[in-house]
């Protein structure tokens, strides 16, 4: 089994990158995904989450309101170090139950970890390759503003919450370009592809000769 982590910054492409590998053939686990998991009602980590920041951050129903609770942490560095206390470990946790079953299933397969915040929380050390789809920021700001309508201030504190470019990319074993097109950007998800499966078929390779030897 071969893992990816796949990282990149707010309107990096890093949402394109991730498609284009499942089209593939890729396994893809979603960390934004396992991140709501982790703190789904009747979880744990939804009452670690409601001792560390109170009542404010569920719902009518009971639930977190995610809305009420970036209200919370945004912009303050010690809440938001709480939060990722309480959530990473158990999604952490999660990804693992899932990467195990599909290797089980298939030695061969390609796992792509799909974590936005990678270097900020991660272990890049764990993964066989570490994929970073870099975009400039002023780029990304744009993308931010024409397609989500956030004023460019608004565009620019997003960046800054998250680890700066520098820090992405001293981390990546692989850059990706998201500047351009999305299908400039496949076009070098596809051509990654081709390497990678060549490594997975070389090692599965070996090894049966080594076991045949």
């Amino acid at each position: 089994m071969f893992r990816i982590g796949l990282t990149g910054g707010i309107a990096a492409g890093k949402s394109v990158a991730l498609a284009r590998f499942a089209e593939l053939g890729a396994v893809v686990v979603d960390y934004d995904a396992l991140s709501r998991d982790a703190v789904a009602p009747g979880t744990v980590g939804l009452d670690e989450v409601v001792e560390a920041f109170g009542l404010g951050v569920l719902d009518a129903d009971g639930a977190l309101d995610r809305a009420a609770l970036g209200r919370v942490v945004f912009g303050d560095d010690a809440a938001r170090g709480r939060l990722n206390a309480i959530v990473h470990p158990e999604v952490r946790r999660l990804a693992a139950e899932h990467e195990a079953a599909v290797g089980a299933a298939d030695p061969r397969a390609v796992v792509v970890h799909d974590i936005p915040l990678l270097v900020e929380t991660g272990d890049p050390a764990r993964f066989h390759c570490v994929v970073v789809v870099h975009t400039p920021a002023d780029v990304r700001v744009a993308r931010l503003v024409e397609g989500r309508g956030l004023s460019e201030d608004e565009a620019r504190a997003r960046l800054a919450a998250q680890a700066d470019d520098a820090a992405r990319l001293a981390a990546a074993d692989v850059t990706l370009d998201g500047s351009g097109s999305p299908d400039a950007l496949r076009e070098q998800v596809d051509e990654l592809w081709v390497r990678v499966r060549a490594e997975v078929d070389a090692e599965v390779q070996a090894e049966i000769e080594e076991h045949e030897a």
